[in-house]
């Protein structure tokens, strides 16, 4: 590592995660940080000084990143509360060069290390990146009216929003990867790299973009940029009636993939969660999903403790009294993501099973139906029945994301982050989530994708639970009561 820093004249690298339109699940493919240190996570990027390399994660991924980084990288474990760059930082010697790549940097990002010596390079030196490509797009909704300035969207769930338009070419996506100029009632699609880039360099006068969400590249061609953090990411946060009502399809045909899957563990033995997770993805297409919304996990026992676990191993294998915890969703027509986390048992549980799944169950039922106003306190709730419940089991995320063309969307957000302080709008689509986890026995999330209207949560899953990993005289009657509102097989 030190002969690349030498040969780019840099002191430090920073490698991120991402691809160059900051989505959060590009390919491993055009994920540097994988690359570099073998990490597979979503998140967390890595950091390579003269003598060492750093890897930044935070609690859904502890267990996992030491079972997969490569022997010289030396794992930096956030905990909740911590940032990732603020960490970074204190690794850094200001008056030494940072070298970060441009492209898969946001603006803000960017800013956020002023003060120190940064280089910003042109190409990545790990791996590549994808470029602008066109697709056979295909018309999931009808193009949202929004009259502009003269203004440059890049987020790409912003420009698949904005024009109704949705692309299945990847797995795990539904967005079109393109850039989208606005003016008045003036639209201009990017689908080049190169037409982008001439278009930014030469174009006069104020440009309305998003500092958050453009990356550190296209915004230094750009010659008077105007920071306006995007309306359009709230406005897609309220989901229109006919969005609520696709979201509805999607996850009748989501519930009947996990059904089916239920019924599959529970007729077939010797199963592994390769074998597992293969016949998921053949059910998903089976009953019309365009891909998958993410690569699904399927854990059993200790790996169901690592909440983001992606092995979906060949040689584990789910014997009689194991759990196993599967986490999937899909695309359909509609591009918009479905999600959902069940927990199964083969045989028969023991009472610590039991145990940990009714308390987890507990902490979901009096979330879904408090009447507080803000993810915050929704998270708050959970946190203060989980935290201390169970000996040597712990609650190490957050409660919740919103969900829409991205699994993961902001707003609304259940969680102990600021923005979660904000009130869940009515039209919002978020997941309720909560779990339970001990790296030497086992995992339990439960977690239901919902929506907010007319003054209450809704539960777009309707897939039921397991009644024999129910401890009933843990429930008090208020819990019973609500339990009779779903199915229990």
């Amino acid at each position: 590592m030190n002969n690349l820093l030498e040969s780019l004249n840099l002191d430090y690298l920073l490698v991120c995660s991402t691809n160059q339109f900051l989505v959060e699940y590009p390919d491993l493919a055009e994920n540097a940080r994988y690359t570099l240190t073998g990490f597979t996570g979503s998140t967390g990027d890595a950091l390579i000084t003269k003598n060492k390399i750093y890897l930044f994660v935070d609690g859904r991924y502890h267990v996992q990143a030491d079972l997969e980084v490569k022997s010289n990288v030396t794992v930096i474990k956030l905990q909740l509360g911590q940032k990732q760059d603020d960490e970074i930082r204190k690794l850094i010697d200001k008056k030494k060069t940072l070298g970060i790549v441009g492209r898969k940097v946001s603006q803000t990002r960017l800013e956020g290390f002023s003060g120190y010596n940064i280089k910003l390079l042109d190409t990545d030196p790990i791996n590549s990146f994808s470029e602008l490509h066109a697709s056979e797009y295909q018309k999931a909704f009808n193009p949202v009216e929004y009259i502009s300035k003269p203004i440059l969207i890049t987020n790409l769930e912003e420009v698949s929003y904005l024009t109704g338009l949705r692309d299945f070419s990847k797995d795990n996506s539904s967005k079109i990867w393109s850039k989208l100029f606005i003016d008045g009632d003036k639209r201009i699609l990017f689908n080049n790299d190169t037409e982008c880039d001439n278009f930014l360099s030469s174009f006069e006068g104020d440009l309305i973009v998003d500092k958050n969400t453009i990356n550190a590249h296209d915004y230094s061609l750009i010659q008077n940029p105007i920071h306006k953090p995007s309306e359009i990411r709230n406005m897609k946060s309220i989901k229109s009636d006919e969005e609520l009502e696709a979201y509805k399809k999607a996850f009748e045909r989501t519930d009947m993939t996990v059904n089916a899957i239920r019924k599959f563990i529970e007729s077939n033995d010797n199963l592994s969660e390769y074998d597992i997770a293969k016949k998921l993805r053949e059910e998903f297409v089976h009953y019309g999903a365009k891909s998958l919304s993410f690569n699904s996990i399927v854990a059993i026992n200790q790996n169901s403790a690592q909440a983001h676990y992606a092995k979906n191993a060949k040689d584990v294998v789910l014997n009689d009294g194991d759990l196993v915890l599967i986490d999937c969703g899909a695309y359909y027509e509609s591009g918009l993501a479905t999600d959902i986390t069940r927990v199964f048992v083969k045989g028969e549980p023991n009472q610590l099973q039991k145990q940990v799944y009714t308390t987890v169950l507990k902490a979901f039922l009096n979330c879904f139906n408090s009447k507080l106003e803000t993810g915050f306190e929704i998270d708050t709730l959970a946190h203060s029945m989980l935290d201390e419940a169970i000996d040597g089991f712990k609650f190490n995320h957050g409660l919740g994301h919103g969900i829409g063309i991205n699994v993961h969307e902001t707003p609304p957000n259940l969680s102990q982050n600021e923005i979660a302080k904000t009130a869940i709008k009515e039209g919002m689509c978020f997941t309720i989530e909560p779990g339970l986890y001990n790296p030497n026995h086992f995992g339990i999330r439960l977690e239901n994708s919902c929506y907010f209207k007319d003054g209450k949560i809704h539960s777009f899953v309707k897939m039921g639970y397991e009644g024999k990993l129910i401890a009933y005289n843990l429930l008090n009657k208020k819990e019973a009561d609500w339990i009779k509102n779903f199915i229990i097989y």
